[in-house]
């Protein structure tokens, strides 16, 4: 069976070959498809890898092959992630003529390179789209929170890009649009949250939904957090640099946490979008770094807010393990890796109940959720935590046997082998 993959990003181990920068987002790629290619020999999977590089030329594409795998690089500017570019047709129509796949398998629908490339497969009964975020439902809660004149104004950046919060909304909608165009092609989904499975069938009602897992990058399986040796009242959040992710309201329930524990301190990875260090960051701020910055002045916490910048899977994984408790503020999720991994890891977790999440962990047995736009209910679940050693030590023991099952490398890579032969055996009854 010849597998070809369409990724957002270049797989770590291609990306070392090529001489160019790896990223650190979707490793658990890098163990799912060394799994498929170690028992490719046994199962008769032949992979290969397809992802962006925009050093490319538009319309054709880059072949090579390393550990075990073909990979094809095509061109597409993923920073501009709503233009669709009828180029991607022309190389992916190459791309499909050289490989002559037996299954398509895209992740996610971020991008317009799975709209194209469900168009130019010309078999959708053997396109199969993991579904990774809800762009639709991303478009309709971008703003949750933010007040109207934040919203709506301008700084000398959003300006000059013409990007500013409500245009990044726009964004949103014009990623929906394709993510509809691309599932309503396709003949099967992955997904894992009945959040997720609602909104495909509302698209396609024909579709073949196929529950599957996901597997995580594989530093958070090999440590367990310990309530003795973390920071005590320490919070982390993996990323708070647009929107969606809720850190300004994080910032509004701050100050009610610091009035019952002074010492509270919090960390936020990710692309630090506040930075102050010089004429050119200041000059680079979007409208919602402003009104971060804004929060952060107007309730004195400056010292109390570390913004780590990025972090790799390790760096994240000690930072975790540190933490007294992790949080997901968010507007919306669908499954995030994230929680998954400070699940797996053990760390106690507090998240607002959005979409899928309340399918990865039971309220008050695993986590503890919290409605989305109340930061007084935030603060006072992440309170209880830093009170209770006994709540905490359970919420850890309980997540943590819980995601040890959930994202099961093994167990996972067993059963997207089964998908892909139900897709296969499916495709070559009709």
């Amino acid at each position: 069976m010849r597998v070809l993959w369409l990724c957002n990003i270049c797989l770590p181990v291609i990306a070392e070959k090529l001489g160019i920068p790896s990223s650190s987002k979707e490793g658990w790629l890098t163990g799912l498809s060394g799994a498929l290619v170690t028992c490719g020999e046994s199962n008769k999977i032949e992979l290969a890898v397809c992802f962006p590089l925009n050093t490319v030329k538009p319309g054709t594409f880059q072949k090579g092959m390393v550990a075990g795998m073909t990979y094809y690089a095509f061109y597409e500017e993923v920073s501009k992630e709503t233009l669709y570019e009828e180029t991607m047709e022309t190389a992916f129509t190459a791309i499909l003529q050289d490989y002559q796949p037996d299954l398509v398998h895209a992740f996610g629908t971020e991008f317009p390179h799975t709209l194209a490339m469900a168009k130019m497969y010309a078999r959708p009964s053997r396109m199969l789209i993991g579904i990774q975020g809800i762009c639709q439902s991303c478009a309709e809660h971008f703003c949750d929170g933010i007040p109207d004149y934040i919203r709506n104004r301008f700084t000398l950046r959003d300006f000059l890009k013409q990007d500013n919060i409500r245009q990044q909304q726009d964004k949103f909608r014009i990623r929906a649009e394709h993510e509809r165009q691309a599932i309503a092609i396709a003949g099967n989904i992955t997904g894992r949250t009945r959040f997720d499975k609602s909104y495909v069938e509302s698209i396609h009602r024909g579709v073949q939904y196929h529950f599957m897992n996901e597997t995580l990058r594989s530093n958070f399986y090999q440590k367990e957090w310990k309530l003795a040796e973390c920071d005590r009242h320490t919070i982390l959040l993996s990323q708070g640099d647009y929107p969606l992710k809720g850190f300004h309201l994080f910032l509004e329930a701050l100050p009610f946490i610091r009035k019952i524990v002074p010492d509270v301190k919090v960390y936020v990875g990710g692309n630090c979008i506040v930075k102050q260090d010089s004429l050119k960051s200041r000059l680079k701020r979007s409208s919602y770094g402003k009104y971060l910055l804004e929060l952060i002045h107007k309730n004195e916490l400056e010292d109390v807010v570390v913004f780590t910048g990025m972090l790799n899977a390790q760096e994240m994984c000690d930072r975790m393990l540190k933490t007294h408790v992790f949080v997901s503020p968010s507007m919306i999720e669908n499954s995030p890796n994230s929680v998954g991994e400070a699940m797996l890891l053990g760390v106690p977790v507090v998240s607002s109940e959005v979409g899928g999440v309340p399918d990865m962990l039971e309220g008050e047995q695993e986590g503890l959720f919290y409605p989305a736009l109340e930061a007084n209910q935030l603060a006072h679940q992440i309170v209880r935590i830093f009170s209770d050693d006994r709540l905490a030590e359970k919420l850890s023991e309980q997540a943590r046997n819980r995601a040890i099952k959930t994202h099961d490398p093994q167990s996972n890579t067993t059963r997207l082998l089964e998908i892909y032969e139900k897709i296969t055996q499916n495709g070559e009854k009709e």
